[in-house]
């Protein structure tokens, strides 16, 4: 949090003269501040989007974005994840990384990228054609550069496949369509294979592609070892197939140290306590990886 007004001679007087309990109370009373200014922030964006109503514009709490609404509850969400809990975020070693953006729906994420990096080089990837201009047109708008879009689904193999849309965040492949999902429309859409985009290094690669991880990640195996770090969505639906150790598997054997995150139970209320599992179970799942190598260049 910034230093503003009396906060700034607050902290030095207090790093100066202080004992560190009281210096420890005050840092707590400060977090506990920016925690509720969040909360704040987040309340009053979730109101708005919601009082605006689907494809209207909104200017982003405390950022220089003013984008097309989707969905408002997706846009709060993806707001609160993106922004706020920084789930995304990766730590660059160079100006301009290049991250290859996998499920970039209508373009927080890619935001999120060239606010953190402004010369960061991003592909984004989005085959949904309900959802791609608003990813288009919030790349326009806010005049990114740098910044190529996909209009195709990412997997494992390439060609004209059927897509089934909802038109808002759970649009997926139809080989990988949850058994649960009723009143959805079908598109024929282009679908291209992640190994060919990994041809040089990817210094972040985040993927969210709705059930088809597994495939795109086991059929670039031999060229994960050009990405840095990434993220990947796991999705655990009602008829996909269980593919998390597989892809654990395929992590490890490239050389990646791996953390598994759960979002929180607000994103993901499959994972909140009591636990259960059943065949009608939904939940998801963050894997963040790193290169081994990468760790100890760190270091």
């Amino acid at each position: 949090m910034a230093d503003t007004g009396w906060e700034a001679p607050m902290r030095r007087r207090a790093s100066a003269a202080l004992p560190m309990g009281v210096r420890r109370a005050i840092w707590r009373l400060e977090a506990r501040a920016e925690v509720w200014q969040q909360a704040r922030r987040l309340a009053a964006l979730r109101r708005e989007a919601r009082e605006a109503g689907p494809s209207s514009l909104l200017r982003l709490p405390k950022l220089p974005y003013t984008v097309r609404v989707g969905d408002p509850e997706n846009l709060y969400i993806l707001y609160k994840d993106i922004f706020i809990r920084r789930i995304y975020h990766f730590d660059a070693v160079r100006p301009d990384p290049l991250v290859l953006d996998c499920g970039s729906n209508t373009g927080m994420s890619v935001l999120y990228y060239k606010h953190v990096y402004p010369a960061a080089r991003v592909i984004g990837f989005e085959p949904d054609p309900g959802i791609y201009p608003t990813l288009r047109e919030n790349v326009e708008r806010n005049g990114l550069r740098d910044v190529r879009l996909v209009q195709a689904a990412i997997g494992g193999r390439e060609g004209q496949l059927a897509f089934d849309s909802d038109g808002k965040y759970g649009s997926c492949l139809a080989d990988h369509r949850p058994t649960d999902r009723a009143g959805w429309t079908r598109h024929e859409v282009p679908c291209v294979r992640l190994r060919d985009y990994l041809t040089e290094p990817v210094d972040y690669l985040k993927m969210n592609i709705e059930g088809a991880e597994h495939e795109a990640l086991a059929d670039a195996g031999d060229r994960l070892g050009l990405v840095r770090e990434m993220v990947v969505e796991y999705h655990h639906m009602p008829g996909l197939r269980r593919s998390l150790h597989e892809i654990l598997t395929i992590l490890h054997g490239c050389g990646f140290e791996y953390l598994i995150n759960d979002l929180d139970g607000q994103t993901n209320c499959g994972v909140s306590p009591p636990f259960r599992l059943n065949p009608d179970t939904r939940y998801y799942l963050l894997i963040y990886a790193r290169r081994r190598d990468a760790m100890s260049a760190a270091a």
